[in-house]
């Protein structure tokens, strides 16, 4: 059973990504409510690392394995839980899971219909499952901060850029400032600005 994945992105879909491992290329279906935060967590060689849940998908004369990718562990398990759901298989969590999970549970958690028929694939009789199947179950989905997550990561990438766009006006290659720039927020994630993390790379180019 393939566990976790890491590679280089060569190819991104809307639902899917191929990642080239070193000999091997693989396929990895993606749910939206990963793709929309997957590039907070690419490097800057375009490689990325996901947790996956692998099984066997059953067809008329032949089984395909599929592996469907996530950011973290916390995201996997919300989808093996959705997915005990009668009539809802990993295709339909594919897509039905379109939303931030803390709002998903929350919407589970306080029988929020209309929300989770909103989720695509998921209708009347549907949303009623889940609630009925799930609630109560799902509440330390509710406490994960994927929204102020997204909002620390939008800030750290404009950081990030302006410090590109520094080092490359001082005559920096572009690999090699990106390469500095990643380098010091993984020292220091909790940057502010601009200038405290250009101060960082300074630090790390003194220590070379």
């Amino acid at each position: 059973m393939i566990s976790r994945i890491s590679g280089k992105i060569i190819e991104k879909g809307a639902n899917h990504l191929i990642l080239d491992t070193g000999s091997i290329c693989y396929e990895v279906l993606i749910p939206q409510m990963v793709m929309q935060r997957l590039e907070e967590s690419v490097s800057g060689d375009g490689k990325v690392s996901l947790v996956t849940f692998h099984y066997l998908q059953a067809e008329p004369s032949k089984t395909i394995p599929v592996l469907v990718g996530f950011l973290n562990a916390i995201e996997k398990d919300f989808f093996q839980i959705f997915i005990t759901v009668s009539g809802i298989g990993p295709r339909a969590a594919l897509k039905a899971l379109n939303k931030p999970i803390s709002q998903i549970a929350k919407a589970i958690d306080e029988g929020d219909t209309a929300f989770l028929k909103s989720l695509p694939g998921i209708g009347e009789q549907r949303a009623r499952e889940v609630i009925a199947k799930l609630q109560n179950k799902v509440g330390r989905f509710g406490l994960v901060q994927d929204g102020e997550t997204q909002g620390q990561s939008a800030k750290a990438k404009d950081i990030a850029e302006e410090a590109l766009a520094v080092l490359l006006s001082l005559e920096y290659r572009r690999p090699e400032a990106a390469s500095m720039i990643k380098e010091a927020l993984e020292i220091s994630p909790d940057i502010q600005s601009t200038e405290e993390l250009l101060n960082v790379v300074y630090k790390q180019k003194k220590r070379q």
